[in-house]
């Protein structure tokens, strides 16, 4: 009897360890800031470790090889000498590309406002019905958003669910007079990625990102020419994309990580298809337009 009760909770415990999403690397660091004590600096860095690793950020099951692998280099600019700190964090999130050893990045981003109150020792804790601190609430937004893209690029639309948690995550904490929460707060911040990814207006690249990983990516290893029809297909879909609205946070995010894999991928058309994919390409995301014309 005493084996089958060791069993099951072994059994359990076995679930539990595999249903988280993340595989968060993190990274905290203060070039400028001599007055910290780095073992303090790497206590805090273990915290925010654990906070995005042993935490459900949704109802799923991932196994040890299904969890995102993410990145969160947090640099800290100035420190209060008590509990306040002033901080950027550049974050990243990939996805593995079927049958093969390459990862495609589907997030990455720079959030100048993360800027957030910690005491050492002070337990980590989330709640998506009220603000506890700015610190958990960030690191709640931004995994549930990196679940909503990596389930977009499994799934058409599947993501939703993930950026609504966001965006609850985000309505309470707007209370708390943080920056960065607020539309007028600025024009590339939480609030206005939220707001495009669940803008009906940015749901063709939203679309593209599904068509794009897995009837693209996921199938150049098995079938190059069905892969590049793929390929060619979702960009084509791109060109729903309101033109004016593609200078928003959303779309400048999303090229900005993917230019030189679109680039290097479309590269491998042929003649025809290459030089009208690249063309497009440069009209839809004029910032990186060099990168498409090196290799029409």
């Amino acid at each position: 009897m005493k084996k089958v009760i060791l069993l099951i909770l072994f059994s359990l415990f076995i679930s539990e360890s595999h249903a988280q999403e993340l595989n968060a690397r993190v990274q905290l660091l203060a070039p400028t800031v001599s007055n910290l004590n780095p073992n303090n600096l790497a206590m805090l860095q273990e915290v925010i470790r654990n906070f995005l690793n042993n935490n459900k950020w949704s109802t799923g099951t991932y196994l040890p090889q299904e969890r995102i692998d993410c990145n969160f280099v947090i640099t800290i600019r100035a420190w209060d000498g008590n509990s306040g700190y002033q901080a950027e964090a550049q974050i990243q999130s990939s996805r593995p590309v079927f049958g093969s050893t390459y990862s495609s990045t589907v997030l990455n981003l720079t959030d100048r406002d993360f800027n957030f109150n910690y005491t050492e020792g002070q337990p980590l804790d989330f709640s998506d019905q009220n603000f506890i601190n700015n610190l958990s609430s960030i690191l709640g937004y931004y995994a549930f958003t990196i679940v909503g893209l990596d389930k977009d690029s499994f799934a058409q639309m599947a993501g939703t669910p993930y950026f609504v948690k966001a965006q609850q995550t985000m309505n309470i904490a707007q209370t708390s007079g943080n920056t960065g929460w607020k539309a007028a707060d600025g024009l590339r911040n939480r609030y206005w990625l939220n707001e495009n990814l669940l803008n009906t207006n940015y749901q063709p690249l939203r679309a593209f990102i599904y068509a794009y990983h897995l009837q693209g990516l996921d199938q150049l290893s098995k079938d190059q020419a069905t892969a590049a029809r793929n390929l060619y297909r979702s960009l084509a879909e791109l060109s729903t994309l309101n033109r004016q609205r593609l200078g928003a946070y959303f779309p400048n995010i999303f090229f900005s990580g993917k230019s030189e894999e679109l680039a290097n991928i479309y590269s491998g058309l042929n003649a025809s298809q290459r030089r009208s994919a690249l063309e497009l390409l440069a009209t839809i995301d004029p910032a990186n337009a060099s990168k498409y014309e090196s290799v029409k």
